[in-house]
């Protein structure tokens, strides 16, 4: 990933503070207003100097927030090591408020500000061939909706259809203009944002790119089918994830895996179509982070996720290893992969009373994940039965990618699929019910005192 360089540095320096909680502290401050930044650094000059800006992956792939991972049910911490943990870790892992300054709400917008000042330099820059000058376009209007999107599921309410228009969702950044004041939107508007943003980004994409960090036509059906899922919208889920698959579909056949290996998957490895990932929370550390111990227990004995996803401790307990990043850290996948979007493409057959398609996706899935010769193909034919299945499955194949959140926030809106969540700390017990304000993170209080956002409960 090779950085090409306009002074790139100097110029990273100065659009890093431009998030959307540091906006509203500046524009308080004349001083830096009054400082105009010299143009040749602060501004893009040339479509190299835009691609660089994409090339360089710590500050626009690695923006994503590690919170809902954090919060989610797939792991455990003992009290030990759940004391050591900074304020923040602690209370997002017990469902506890805190709006303290985080990066998790300040660096998924210093991202989009990124995407927004490529696309503002767009028409003003000079060389690049139309089908480049699309790529770039298309790559920014990618970041912007997937990181919008991304903030949704932390600091935002489950979608609902039925009240979507009256509920607040995030402050939506569409300017790279500093001084421009952010208010958040309604949830609605969230969506219908990012859904346009990804719509009109995929025209202009490539059908794969040379780089997997870089945004591609079944990254941007991926992401639609994502955002859909997440909506509830299960036709047009299922419609993108197809789309999707028909330009790219591998899959990686487990058995070809060692499953002794500290990092089992490569970066940029079959199943990644569009590779990111989350910062790096101390509380999903592998020294740390248990795998809940029904999770595991839920693997078959023939099944290499059992074994190729997890190392066991030495106290008998399990971690997880097998995240697509390809680095050995805490850092979440947050990309596109064909997994995720075969387990769409199969709910939303099932839900669509397709059982025919729903098990043929599902069990192309797993057919790659079992010991050779072991597999017996799933045949359940009732639709329901089906469902759960599917979305056990999903589970079991997707960890630490911060889709357990969303799952868990979307199914419980459906009377048979919503669950309570408990931690044990120490002997107290921490629940999270359905539908419960903790739900949704609280913004950095920066945002809400100097930019004057309202906050969430």
């Amino acid at each position: 990933m090779k950085n090409q360089q306009f002074n790139f540095n100097h110029w990273i320096r100065h659009v890093l503070f431009m998030t959307v909680v540091i906006l509203p502290l500046f524009s308080s401050c004349n001083k830096y207003l009054d400082a105009k930044p010299d143009q040749s650094i602060a501004t893009p000059s040339t479509i190299e100097d835009l691609e660089g800006i994409l090339n360089n992956y710590n500050f626009v792939n690695a923006k994503y927030s590690a919170a809902p991972e954090v919060s989610s049910d797939d792991y455990y911490l003992t009290g030990t090591d759940w004391a050591s943990l900074a304020d923040y870790q602690r209370a997002y892992y017990s469902w506890q408020k805190y709006n303290g300054p985080i990066g998790d709400y300040t660096s998924p917008y210093s991202a989009i500000e990124y995407a927004n000042v490529i696309l503002e330099s767009l028409d003003k820059i000079s060389g690049g061939n139309s089908v480049q000058m699309k790529a770039v376009r298309g790559n920014a209007l990618y970041l912007r909706a997937a990181y919008h999107y991304a903030l949704a599921q932390v600091f935002a309410p489950v979608y609902n259809k039925n009240t979507a228009d009256s509920d607040l969702g995030i402050a939506l950044r569409l300017t790279a203009d500093i001084a421009a004041k952010s208010k958040r939107s309604t949830l609605a508007e969230n969506y219908k944002q990012i859904i346009t943003d990804l719509s009109n980004a995929a025209p202009l994409l490539p059908d794969f790119p040379n780089q997997k960090f870089r945004a591609s036509k079944p990254a941007a059906y991926g992401m639609l089918a994502r955002v859909y899922l997440a909506m509830g919208d299960y036709a047009n889920a299922g419609k993108y994830a197809d789309e999707a698959l028909k330009l790219y579909n591998k899959l990686i056949n487990y058995n070809t895996v060692s499953a002794t290996a500290a990092i089992p998957f490569r970066q940029f490895n079959d199943e990644v179509i569009y590779d990111s990932r989350a910062g790096i929370p101390p509380a999903l550390a592998n020294t740390k982070a248990k795998i809940d111990t029904l999770l595991f227990s839920s693997y078959a004995s023939n099944d290499l996720r059992r074994t190729v996803l997890f190392k066991t401790n030495a106290n008998g307990s399990r971690a997880f290893k097998g995240s697509y990043t390809g680095v050995n850290n805490a850092s979440p996948f947050t990309g596109i992969a064909t997994n995720e979007l075969y387990f769409i493409k199969a709910e939303c057959a099932v839900r669509a009373n397709d059982v025919t398609n729903g098990l043929a996706a599902l069990n192309t899935v797993l057919s790659t994940r079992w010991k050779t010769g072991t597999y017996q193909p799933v045949t359940i034919t009732d639709a329901g039965v089906l469902l759960k299945t599917v979305l056990v499955e999903r589970r079991k194949d997707l960890l630490f990618r911060t889709l357990r959140w969303t799952d868990l926030r979307r199914l419980n809106l459906e009377a048979e699929h919503r669950q309570e969540i408990r931690r044990n700390l120490n002997g107290t017990i921490y629940k999270l019910e359905p539908g419960s304000a903790r739900y949704v993170f609280q913004i950095d209080q920066n945002a809400v005192e100097i930019g004057g956002l309202i906050q969430n409960p």
